[in-house]
């Protein structure tokens, strides 16, 4: 069965605040399956569309729903937030705290990249302070079999004593 467009919008703004009422509610209201209802939000969610789930708070929105509205409020003035918060149930200090959290969101790869930078310079400071003390002890270990070479060699010079 096929629905008109002004009956889906109709149906979608009732999902909306203030009303937010839950799929189930809002299918056995209007008669129409929980399903279609769940297809036709996403529809509209792939669209821009925010349309929170009813049973979510404003800090259970999902992260696409949070940056949408952050998106819809971008341009607006102090009156017009307000209202556009009052409409959905939301504060201004929830929309600003979502705002710089996406702000936020793309400096995450320069700050990550940075500690990965700091972890490669210790990384490569300890593999040369290790190379370095591998190659004292190879030195060592060299000098110690030259000298046990030369000690077998006077042994058998002079005729002295090897266990010594």
């Amino acid at each position: 069965m096929g629905y008109s467009p002004e009956r889906r919008a109709a149906v979608l703004k009732r999902m909306l605040p203030p009303n937010n009422l839950p799929v189930r509610r809002l299918s056995q209201e209007e008669g129409i399956s929980e399903a279609t209802l769940h297809k036709w939000r996403a529809q509209a969610r792939s669209k821009g569309q925010l349309l929170p789930d009813a049973n979510a708070g404003p800090e259970g929105w999902t992260s696409r729903d949070k940056f949408a509205a952050v998106l819809e409020t971008a341009a607006m003035n102090e009156a017009d937030l307000a209202e556009y918060c009052r409409k959905r149930g939301l504060f201004a200090e929830q929309i600003m705290t979502w705002r710089v959290a996406c702000e936020q969101a793309n400096d995450w790869d320069r700050t990550s990249t940075a500690r990965m930078s700091q972890a490669t310079k210790e990384e490569k400071k300890r593999i040369k302070e290790l190379e370095r003390d591998l190659a004292r002890k190879d030195r060592a270990l060299a000098e110690t079999a030259a000298l046990l070479v030369l000690r077998k060699k006077a042994s058998a010079i002079w005729g002295g004593d090897e266990d010594a």
